[in-house]
């Protein structure tokens, strides 16, 4: 993925598009305490039929970390110059957790300027508020290290816990290093939000996955998300933690080429 930095306003935002592939363009938006590599393994699989672009929302990977707390509409902002930059006019959008809150905001707010969804382990609304604001003071008080063992357990399931040991150090050690500004500026965005209404204003193609043990957006979560986009597809991927694009990419990346080609998006 070529390396790419472009501004909005103040902050600077790091964006990449895979070298091979040239067809319908599919934009990837990452979760809370990742980056745009989670990604990388699924958008390998959908080359060379799929544009693959990706991004490093406001306080993660290489972009800026501003002061928190951010709200989901400078995400939204932030999405909006990804798309111009790279002269995108109706992308699909692919979103997994606060990322797929992005993509159903962006969507509501623009429909003239996505073709589809596809919203992976996430929701119209992630836990109560309160459960925010004290992860929120937990981290400004002890650091992402206090929290880190407990959010492996809720990303990854038993099994990838156990079976690649290595794999997971290095995903724990990707939120440990995400910057306290973005990660609390971050969960101050998803703790304020409840996207029910303008979702359910949603008329795009869209595709839901969840993952049998995600253990932040379960399943009965995810069917109710599903629930509210009349037409949506539902898919459940057995064994898969929270993030199945780093877990099951063959499997993602086949659920998206199989959602593009029914819905007559290719």
């Amino acid at each position: 993925m070529a390396l790419n930095f472009i501004r909005n306003k103040d902050v600077v935002l790091h964006v990449g598009k895979a070298p091979q592939g040239k067809g319908q363009p599919i934009v990837f938006i990452n979760s809370l305490g990742t980056d745009g590599r989670i990604w990388n393994e699924v958008t390998e699989r959908l080359g060379p039929d799929f544009a693959c672009y990706t991004y490093d929302k406001r306080g993660h990977g290489l972009s800026d970390a501003p002061p928190a707390p951010y709200s989901l509409s400078q995400h939204v902002s932030d999405l909006g110059v990804v798309l111009d930059h790279f002269g995108l006019k109706a992308p699909v959008l692919c979103g997994l957790s606060v990322g797929g809150m992005i993509a159903q905001l962006f969507t509501a707010q623009n429909p003239d300027r996505v073709r589809a969804l596809i919203l992976s382990n996430t929701a119209h609304i992630i836990g109560p508020p309160q459960m925010w604001h004290e992860r929120i003071a937990a981290v400004r008080a002890n650091g992402i290290e206090s929290l880190a063992d407990a959010v492996m357990q809720r990303w990854f399931s038993p099994g990838y816990r156990r079976d690649f040991p290595t794999e997971l150090r290095g995903w724990r050690n990707m939120l440990v290093r995400t910057p306290v500004e973005g990660y609390v500026g971050t969960g101050a965005a998803i703790a304020a939000e409840d996207l029910t209404e303008p979702t359910r204003r949603i008329r795009k193609p869209a595709l839901c996955i969840a993952g049998t043990e995600d253990g932040s957006t379960p399943p009965a979560l995810m069917r109710e998300l599903h629930a509210l986009i009349d037409g949506a597809r539902f898919e459940l991927i057995e064994g898969a933690g929270h993030l199945p694009c780093v877990e099951t990419p063959a499997t993602v990346a086949d659920l998206i080429a199989t959602f593009m080609k029914e819905s007559g998006i290719v």
